[in-house]
């Protein structure tokens, strides 16, 4: 296997749960009203330390969308998905984004995220792959 490169993020930043590898920065975080299966999840516009599963159609709460998933380069954990098409007229600024799931990354401030203290899913922008 070749030699792994991992960026190193300076700053507020979102980290992997498993194996504290950077992701991506609080500046980079463009909203947290997302939800998933597990609970709350947060869209954003870059996100680094990772590699992209295959596309896949997804029905989503705001429609069906394409999404890969986004797995940490480091230890191979899924950490959320990225939408590469949306159909809804509406939801085309998700295009290009990525989600990270709460529950499977470290807040800026080290914290675990535990799912049984969350709202459920509500709002607009909440999505469930």
């Amino acid at each position: 296997m070749g030699r792994l490169f991992v960026i190193t993020l300076e700053g507020n930043i979102y980290s992997c749960k498993h194996c504290s590898t950077h992701l991506a920065l609080l500046d980079d975080l463009m909203s947290k009203s997302f939800h998933c299966r597990h609970g709350k999840a947060y869209l954003f516009d870059k996100v680094v330390n990772i590699t992209v599963g295959e596309k896949e159609e997804r029905m989503m709460i705001t429609g069906m969308h394409t999404v890969v998933d986004i797995f940490c380069v480091e230890c191979g954990s899924i950490v959320g998905w990225k939408y590469e098409f949306a159909r809804e007229k509406t939801q085309k600024y998700k295009e290009g984004k990525f989600i990270l799931e709460r529950f499977k990354v470290l807040g800026p401030n080290g914290s675990n995220y535990l799912v049984s203290h969350e709202a459920p899913v509500s709002g607009s922008d909440a999505d469930d792959a």
